[in-house]
Order: structure tokens, then C-alpha cells, then sequence
């Protein structure tokens, strides 16, 4: 960094100019000033100088001048419900016509309104402004507007064009418009049957649905289902995958894939062998070993793919792929660089994927492309399978998936489409009162003005991908679509600052896509969330998240059930706490307290704790759900019976608390402290619970039991 001091007031203007806060309201209500040295980073990492008064001066004119450089804006977005205006830039004096091309390829002409702004001198000419306006009532979709520029005299003609996305100005809620809906939410790859490769996968998907469909339940939501490394080591956090686009296969089942039924007795033989070692794991209650279960599974698909396709299934793969198009395609070959370098750094001339190594890459690598575009296909027959037995089930959502906030750094995103990420920074999450250091997810972030400049493709592809066989999708930390906390790299995560985003853009595109693929949408609205933006979401037509532990009165006591919002997914706890029965035994704070993650002492913690269950015990005793000296159990069946006193109109069991489970699947502010995201799922006596023994788990038939009782009134 500089010695010198920048001018302050220069340097807020331009960070308020790049949606970077300059100060912001703290958890706790304190109010924060950001460093000097925080917003130059992250300016930085924006392609921004801010080093100097000088090149703050110059970065503020031409931020200043960008729109009067070009005569459409970069990508309009914009509601079907509202008229919208759209500024035009064109040399002054000079006529302009505006015309719309819709995606079925019809076409409009764009009306002009009334605009008054002065013109400016931009490098020695005159530019004037003019406004056009879209009006309400536009198809949905994402067609192109296109500029005709002529100058009567002279006959110069100039044209431009952009692409315009009409979004719909609220999601419809389907169903919940009418009746409350409740459902089931597992870790995936925590939930295993005995016939598991040592994780849980998308059999174990299917059959989860289909019980739990039968049970009355609407949805079952798991875990991000994206895509992690393609060879060893896998990275265990699935809120850490290399891209959102695609799955991760993993969760194949290989036995399902219809090709097996042909193998010859051998190649059947060496599925077996593969499967052998990691199937036994299943059964056992040890940290989930994802490498080796990758490792036994790769062998097995590798047979499976190896031995053919028939005509008529190798064409519905090569449609599955021009389906997918580019995206697919680099991101198999990414796989396929990963694999041959073996996880090492590419050689220099493969770090831009459009140059001329890459392009050799892709000829010398073809065979192994196939096979990694193959298993995505395979992936994604599979989680169809799995939604149609659960719509067949009775679930009216029957899969929810959930999408993670950010991918990882060395990603096949970063990789593919590293113009769409700032860099030098991570995403995170500020001081609150369960992580009160702060949280650096050590996630590059989207560039906001990235997005724009690429008509939001990312953000296109990925949802549509992820909600294609969904019913429901939770966004998790939804205030990423408004701003997100970036942390320089090398600083702690309580020094960083928020950057915003064009969430009318991130929004509309979401509830475009969700719109187009049938689906609800849940923001996980959780932690420092700013009020109003509760409101826009719910305006727009997305429910919200709230967890019983979390929600407290004015004394500090839990939420009145009749006050919880009437617009929100309700349940007891998320996967970053212990779950029902841990919490109740103090496990959140004994981990913290093992870990080091305490900023106040042990004692202190440990007695709010303490008088925090005191008071959870004080309000189920006051709605009759518990006598003197409950159980464990009946604690835990009465906290979820209390949900369905609140008016939210989605209720969910967490797994964990079904069977007693005690341990936290993740905890925040660690990485190799605790096994994160490695937990098999197992009852309070440690003893493993697998998918095919849930249909009699006595603990869970009786949660579900009282629930749906009290769910329908007849408790």
C-alpha cells in the first residue's frame, strides 16, 4: 500500500460510485466505519485504482461518463407488471429508433418519452440524451433491443444493440397460495442405505422421497448438489463446489444406469469389486470418507462408459449435450486438465481457456471429455428419476434443492469465465452472535458490473441447471443477490465491507428462471439482513427463512408462535448448529468452547445458554406442549409441534432430529478443527440409521406423528 493518505471524501465517492459501503450498522446495531486500506482492495479487485488522488480523480470521471459512451445501456432488465425507462445516448441533433426483438422473433417498436437532460461534451463531442419506455405488460423472457442512429444531413447511420431479460414482477406460490405445505430436509450425502458407495446418492434420494411423500410430506430439501473436484482430494463442503452449474456425481448410483443391465459377467463382476470396500463403510458410524467412495465409484462408471451405448441412447446423450452447449463442454474439459495434470496448476498456455493450447487440449482430450460430460448426463437422468418418484409420492414440490453462495477459487467457474469474478478478495460473512470473529468463506465473488456486461449469464445458466428437477429451491445467504461481504485477501474477516449488487437484476433473473421451471423459491434470510430487504422479497414473491432458535421477543425470550412471519420456511434448526437434541444438551457451546471460537468466557456463554433453554422450556410449557419433566424427545417433538403454531405456511423436519441425532453436521469458523460436512447420519446413541430403516425408526414415526397431527389439527 501507499504511504501517502488518500483524500477520504474522493475515495468514499468512489466507492459509493462501485456500490462498495463505506460504513454500515453492525449486528449488534453498532455503527462501522470501513478502512482506508479495505475499500482500496476491494476496489482493487473491481479493476479499480484507488492508490492515488489522481487515479481516484480519473476513475471518478470515467465512471462518471461510461453511460454517455454507447448508445444502449449494458443489458436492460426490467418486470412485466411496470413501464421502464431506458436512457439512449446518441450524438446531439441526431434521430434514433428503438425496436424490440422477442424470442419467438416477433417485433415492436419502442415508444419515446420526454427527457430534458442537458447534453454533454464527451472527448470534444456533443452527446444528448433521449428516453424510451418499455412498456408494462412485456412477454417474459430475454429478447435484444436494437438502436438505429441517422443524422439527416449527412446520412451517417450507427447502430447498437442489448439484451433486455422482462422478469416477472412476483413468482407465483403455487399451491401454498392456498394450503400449508410441510417438509423433510437431509444431507444427502449423510443419509445412506446399504447399498451406498459410502456416501449417500441419488437412489437414496429417490427412496427418501418416496417414504416421506407417503408420509404427507411436499418437498424433501437437501444439500447443494454441485459439482466438486474430479479427482482426489474432494473438498467436503458442498457450500464449496467448483461450479453451480452442474452436479456432482458422486451421487450417481451406478447400478441404475441403464447400460449395467447389458455388461457382459465380467464388467459386472468389476462393478461389484469396486463397490465392495466403500459399501461396507455405510454401515459403519465413522467420519464419511468421500475420497475413496469417489475413488471406487470412478472405477465402476469408468467400466459402465467404456462399454458403449446403443444407438438410440448415444443420440439422446448427444442431445444432452447440445443442449447444454459451451457451458457443458468447458466445463468437461476442465474436469478432463484436472484428472490428466492430476490436480496440479495447468502449465501456462492452458490458463486462458480460449487460447490455442486449450483448443489443442480439447482435440488430445476428447475421449476423456465424453466421459465427463457423460456423467453429468447420467447425473441429471438420474435426479429426474428421483423427482418423478417424488411427485408420484404425493410431494407437491417433492425435490429441493439448495443453491450455494459462491464456488470455489480454483473452480472450474474461475477457470471457464474468469472475467465474471473479482479477485484478491473472499466472500463472508461479518461479526454476529454465533460467529462473532466474522467468516471468510474463501469464495471469489461475482463481479457486479461483470454480470451486467455479460447479460447475466452465470446467473442464467446456473439456476436454470439447478432448478430443472426441482420443485423448490433455497437460496442460500439470499442477501448475496443484494450485496455481499468481501474480505481482502490476508485480512481478517471482520475487516471487510459490503459490496452491493443490482438486486432488481439477480432477483428478476432468478424469478425468471424459477418462473420457467415451475419452481418456489426460499431465500435464507438469516443474520444481518437489512428489514426492507425482507419486504422486497416478499413483494417479489419469495418466501423467507426462519429457525425457532433464532427467533426471540423484545426480552430475549422465543418468538410468540403467533408472531413468526406468515411468510417464511419455518423449522426448528439449520445444519450450522447441533441438531434439536445436541442444542438442548449445550453441544453449540461445548464445540465452541473445545474449538477456541469463544470470544467471551466459557461460564458467561454457558449460563446465557443456560437461561436461554430455561426460557424455551417456560414458552412450550405456556402453549401446553410439555409437562414438568419432559423427556429429551418429548422436547423435541414439542418444539416442532410449536412450528405449526406459528402462521408460516412451510414447515420442516431436519432428519437429524428425527432419529436424536446430537452432532452438527458443519461448524462455522473452522476447517480442519472439526470434521465438517464428514458426519454419517446416526440416532443419540451413535448407532447409524440407514435410508432403508427409516420407515420404522420408532423416534421418527412419532416426530412425524405429533407433527402432522398438530399440523392438521387433530393433536
Amino acid at each position: 500500500m501507499p504511504d501517502q493518505i488518500v483524500d477520504l471524501e474522493k475515495l468514499h465517492r468512489l466507492a459509493d460510485a462501485y456500490n462498495v459501503a463505506t460504513e454500515f450498522w453492525g449486528f449488534h446495531g453498532e455503527h462501522v466505519r470501513v478502512e482506508a486500506q479495505t475499500l482500496m482492495t476491494v476496489l482493487a479487485a473491481m479493476g479499480v485504482d484507488a492508490r492515488t488522488d489522481q487515479a481516484i480523480e480519473a476513475a471518478l470521471i470515467a465512471k462518471d461518463e461510461e453511460p454517455w459512451r454507447q448508445i444502449l445501456p449494458t443489458c436492460v432488465v426490467t418486470r412485466d407488471d411496470r413501464e421502464h425507462s431506458i436512457a439512449v445516448h446518441v450524438p446531439h441533433g441526431w434521430d434514433v429508433e428503438l425496436r424490440i426483438v422477442f424470442e419467438d422473433g416477433t417485433e415492436r417498436i419502442v415508444r419515446q418519452g420526454e427527457d430534458f437532460t442537458p447534453p454533454r461534451v464527451i472527448e470534444g463531442h456533443t452527446i444528448g440524451q433521449a428516453s424510451f419506455i418499455l412498456d408494462a405488460g412485456l412477454p417474459l423472457g430475454y429478447h435484444k433491443i436494437y438502436a438505429r442512429v441517422s443524422h439527416a444531413e449527412t446520412d451517417n447511420v450507427a447502430q447498437d444493440s442489448t439484451t433486455l431479460i422482462v422478469t416477472p414482477g412476483k413468482l407465483s406460490k403455487g399451491s401454498l397460495e392456498y394450503h400449508r405445505s410441510w417438509g423433510m430436509m437431509a444431507q444427502l450425502y449423510s443419509t445412506r442405505s446399504a447399498h451406498s458407495w459410502g456416501v449417500g446418492d441419488a437412489d437414496d434420494l429417490l427412496e427418501m422421497s418416496s417414504l416421506f411423500g407417503s408420509k404427507g410430506a411436499d418437498y424433501l430439501l437437501v444439500n447443494p448438489l454441485h459439482a466438486a473436484e474430479p479427482i482426489e482430494p474432494l473438498s467436503p463442503s458442498p457450500y464449496l463446489p467448483v461450479t453451480r452449474r452442474f452436479f456432482n456425481p458422486m451421487y450417481i448410483r451406478p447400478e441404475n444406469i441403464r447400460e449395467v443391465a447389458y455388461l457382459s459377467g465380467p464388467e459386472r463382476s468389476l462393478i461389484t469389486w469396486a463397490g465392495e470396500t466403500v459399501k461396507k463403510e455405510s454401515l459403519k458410524n465413522s467420519h464419511i470418507d468421500r475420497d475413496a467412495a469417489w475413488k471406487a465409484k470412478r472405477e465402476a462408471l469408468e467400466v459402465i462408459f467404456t462399454a458403449g451405448r446403443s444407438q438410440s441412447r448415444e443420440r439422446e446423450f448427444a442431445q444432452y449435450r447440445h443442449n447444454e452447449g459451451q457451458g457443458l463442454e468447458d466445463f468437461a474439459l476442465w474436469c478432463a486438465l484436472v484428472e490428466h495434470y492430476q490436480g496440479q496448476e495447468f502449465p501456462q498456455e492452458l490458463h486462458d481457456v480460449n487460447s490455442r493450447g486449450v483448443a489443442q487440449a480439447r482435440v488430445q482430450l476428447r475421449d476423456r471429455i465424453d466421459f465427463w460430460a457423460w456423467l453429468q448426463w447420467i447425473m441429471d437422468e438420474q435426479l429426474a428419476d428421483a423427482q418423478r418418484a417424488a411427485k408420484a409420492s404425493g410431494m407437491a414440490f417433492g425435490i429441493a434443492h439448495d443453491l450455494a453462495v459462491g464456488v470455489h477459487p480454483q473452480g472450474s467457474d474461475t477457470w471457464t469465465i474468469p472475467e465474471a469474478f473479482a479477485h484478491g478478495v473472499g466472500v463472508g460473512a461479518p461479526p454476529d452472535m454465533y460467529n462473532q470473529q466474522g467468516q471468510n468463506w474463501s469464495q471469489p465473488p461475482w463481479r457486479p458490473d461483470a454480470l451486467q456486461k455479460m447479460d447475466y449469464t452465470p446467473l442464467r445458466d446456473m439456476a436454470r441447471t439447478v432448478m430443472r428437477h426441482a420443485g423448490l429451491l433455497r437460496v442460500d445467504h439470499v442477501m448475496g443477490l443484494f450485496r455481499l461481504w468481501w474480505v481482502p485477501d490476508g485480512m481478517p474477516a471482520n475487516q471487510g465491507t459490503y459490496v452491493r449488487f443490482d438486486h432488481e437484476a439477480m432477483v428478476g433473473v432468478l424469478l425468471l428462471e424459477a418462473y420457467r421451471a415451475g419452481a418456489v423459491l426460499i431465500g435464507e434470510d438469516l443474520g444481518n439482513v437489512e428489514p426492507w430487504v425482507r419486504e422486497y422479497l416478499r413483494e417479489r414473491g419469495i418466501w423467507g427463512t426462519s429457525i425457532f432458535w433464532f427467533e426471540k421477543d423484545g426480552d430475549g425470550a422465543p418468538l410468540r408462535a403467533e408472531n413468526y412471519r406468515s411468510d417464511a420456511l419455518v423449522s426448528v434448526d439449520t445444519h450450522d448448529l447441533p441438531p434439536a437434541a445436541g442444542y438442548l444438551a449445550q453441544e453449540h457451546v461445548s464445540l465452541r468452547a473445545r474449538l477456541g471460537l469463544l470470544v467471551e468466557p466459557e461460564e458467561k456463554v454457558r449460563a446465557e445458554a443456560y437461561r436461554e433453554l430455561e426460557t424455551v422450556y417456560s414458552r412450550l410449557r405456556e402453549y401446553g406442549l410439555i409437562g414438568p419433566e419432559p423427556s429429551e424427545r418429548e422436547l423435541v417433538e414439542a418444539m416442532h409441534v410449536y412450528l405449526t403454531r406459528t402462521p408460516a405456511p412451510l414447515l420442516c423436519i431436519s432428519l437429524v432430529d428425527a432419529v436424536g441425532e446430537r452432532r452438527a453436521q458443519n461448524q462455522p469458523g473452522t476447517d480442519q478443527e472439526y470434521p465438517n460436512w464428514k458426519i454419517p447420519l446416526a440416532d443419540g446413541t451413535e448407532k447409524v440409521v440407514l435410508v432403508e430403516e427409516l420407515a420404522k425408526n420408532p423416534r421418527l414415526l412419532s416426530l412425524v406423528d405429533a407433527f402432522t397431527k398438530a399440523l392438521n389439527g387433530s393433536e
